[in-house]
């Protein structure tokens, strides 16, 4: 009898991982045709956490390809010429697409027919002022509303709205990656919040040698400072964080930053240019910096101000209002 439950209940959790989401092994069917190109080769590319990475490839011949790959559907998929230098992000059903693929311009000027999962999208982004509680309440069963919830929205929200959003959610995009990510980040942001003690970590500095937040805690406040050398509005903020640091460095206030740089060298001219003389760290694996999943940064620049005693006293501060709570702090 014992057994007999045990197969029961076997069977039924795999009834629901095949009925719980409405992803399922598909056939891509993509016909192209590259502008400006004769020949060469045009890879298929999969979404996985921010990044693209290759799982077909097609020959170009007379300036056209051909796509006919098992893979999962919907999702999100990539394709490029040259995956050094970005892709054609596309949204892909079970319908055969058409493809006019214009490697110009980031692929700005590319066109992508046959999938109304693509046709959403770029409404999605003629929008303006988007709420996303109300896009999610109008394609609740879209993988678009997913995405965008989960790319451009999750960090902007509290913890609580993105439960409340992932709720809106048609149930058969639960088991996808973007909702998995976001239930993962909720978790996160609960333990990074304000109030609660800063977890600590250890990464390498400009010199190869390991530090430790904590080895830099003790002495007053501390800005841990996410920004990568790649990231404009990281530029922007930076030279508001060094006048910053000078007015308060000899008065309790530090800045620990950790770069989500890919290379060392674009990581060590950006200190060098925008004359960054504090402390900094990196793993140097971009969206994958461990540092930054630890607290759940999703967007960048992203900062946690932190007190001598390791807790969080609050973060995502703009320069001005850093600046203003300074003063409150430090006086």
């Amino acid at each position: 009898m014992i057994m007999k439950k045990k197969m029961l209940f076997v069977f039924a959790a795999l009834i629901c991982i095949l009925s719980c989401t409405n992803q399922k092994e598909s056939r891509i069917v993509i016909d192209g045709k590259v502008v400006n190109a004769e020949a060469g080769k045009v890879y298929l590319q999969k979404f996985e956490e921010k990044l693209f990475f290759a799982i077909d490839s097609a020959d170009v011949i007379d300036g056209n390809f051909h796509f006919s790959t098992v893979a999962a559907l919907p999702e999100i998929y990539g394709l490029t010429v040259d995956a050094q230098k970005g892709q054609l992000m596309m949204f892909l059903d079970a319908n055969p697409v058409q493809v006019v693929l214009d490697p110009s311009e980031n692929y700005r000027h590319s066109e992508v027919t046959g999938s109304a999962e693509q046709d959403l999208y770029k409404d999605y982004l003629r929008q303006e002022d988007v709420v996303i509680e109300d896009f999610i309440k109008a394609h609740p069963k879209s993988l678009v509303a997913t995405y965008v919830l989960y790319r451009n929205f999750s960090y902007r929200l509290s913890p609580e709205e993105i439960q409340a959003n992932i709720r809106l959610l048609d149930s058969s995009l639960w088991n996808t990656q973007y909702v998995k990510t976001l239930e993962a980040l909720v978790e996160t942001l609960f333990s990074v919040s304000p109030g609660k003690p800063a977890p600590d970590f250890t990464a390498d500095d400009t010199e190869g040698s390991p530090v430790s937040l904590s080895s830099r805690l003790g002495n007053g406040y501390v800005l841990l400072d996410f920004w990568a050398s790649w990231c404009p509005p990281c530029r922007r903020e930076n030279p508001h964080l060094v006048s910053l640091y000078n007015d308060y460095k000899d008065k309790g206030f530090d800045i620990f930053s950790v770069s989500l740089d890919r290379t060392k060298e674009a990581w060590l001219k950006g200190i060098a240019d925008d004359g960054l003389t504090w402390t900094h760290v990196s793993d140097l694996k971009y969206w994958h910096s461990a540092p930054a999943a630890l607290y759940g940064v999703r967007a960048i620049p992203s900062n946690f101000l932190i007190d001598k005693d390791g807790v969080i006293v609050a973060k995502n501060l703009d320069s001005d209002v850093l600046r203003t709570k300074l003063e409150e702090l430090l006086k």
